[in-house]
């Protein structure tokens, strides 16, 4: 309980229970390294990018994975998104930097966002393939002969009927996009641009070595989003990971 105990606790031993508990990391976190404005970042870089994720990687996966589309090169396409998902991050970093850097937007969040993007994109394509395609055809076909658009079918017809893969890949995309260091520690310049994982790196410095109560209590709290929204859509997420097993 790290947390809540003294630096003497700390450093003098390991115990679940401190001999004197305090919150005074906790308060410091936030009256001094002023951590409610990585968290403001963080939330703000996961919300905008797990939104451009979802519109655009649900539509992609809903024409690539139904056959009353037909798309040229669908294999290569599906493959060339498959590449994009395996390479290490750090592969498109320096790209990345370097056309960021050209249009003059190092010094805002939407390279960050991007680069979000860009990781979670392929795997919510991939994921919703075989959701989509486990839509029976003929509940399209009733919906056309009813006069629906196919915008119509797609988002009143097909989407509710794939919620739980949306829940899962929901949650899986946030927790990505919250925890993601490689291109916040890259692309962030400013200290009021840090995200949580960026913060965190710094309050566990030369300098702040020992502060392990400060360290803990920082961690302690970026883990609250992620738990909540876990929590909220539990259901979902649950019905979505088990929906392709095999059922007798």
């Amino acid at each position: 309980m790290t947390v809540i105990a003294t630096q003497a606790d700390s450093l003098a031993k390991v115990s679940l229970v401190p001999s004197a508990p305090t919150w005074k990391h906790v308060i410091s976190i936030f009256t001094v390294e002023r951590y409610m404005l990585p968290l403001a970042n963080s939330f703000m870089v996961t919300a905008a990018s797990l939104l451009i994720v979802l519109v655009f990687g649900l539509s992609c996966a809903y024409v690539l994975g139904r056959r009353s589309f037909r798309v040229k090169f669908r294999n290569a396409l599906l493959v060339w998104v498959l590449l994009v998902r395996v390479l290490p991050p750090i592969a498109f970093a320096l790209p990345l930097y370097i056309l960021m850097n050209d249009a003059g937007l190092l010094s805002t969040k939407l390279p960050v966002i991007l680069a979000h993007v860009l990781i979670n994109l392929p795997f919510v394509i991939w994921f919703m393939l075989a959701f989509f395609s486990g839509v029976p055809e003929e509940i399209e076909e009733s919906a056309r002969v009813d006069g629906a658009s196919e915008f119509t079918i797609f988002a009143k017809v097909i989407v509710p009927l794939v919620v739980p893969g949306i829940a899962a890949v929901t949650i899986l995309s946030f927790m990505d996009s919250w925890n993601e260091y490689l291109y916040s520690v890259i692309f962030i310049q400013s200290p009021d641009s840090f995200t949580v994982p960026l913060k965190l790196a710094t309050l566990n410095s030369e300098q702040e070595l020992t502060e392990w109560g400060k360290v803990a209590s920082g961690g302690m709290i970026s883990m609250i989003p992620v738990l909540l929204t876990a929590v909220f859509m539990q259901r979902h997420l649950m019905n979505g990971l088990t929906a392709g097993a095999v059922k007798e």
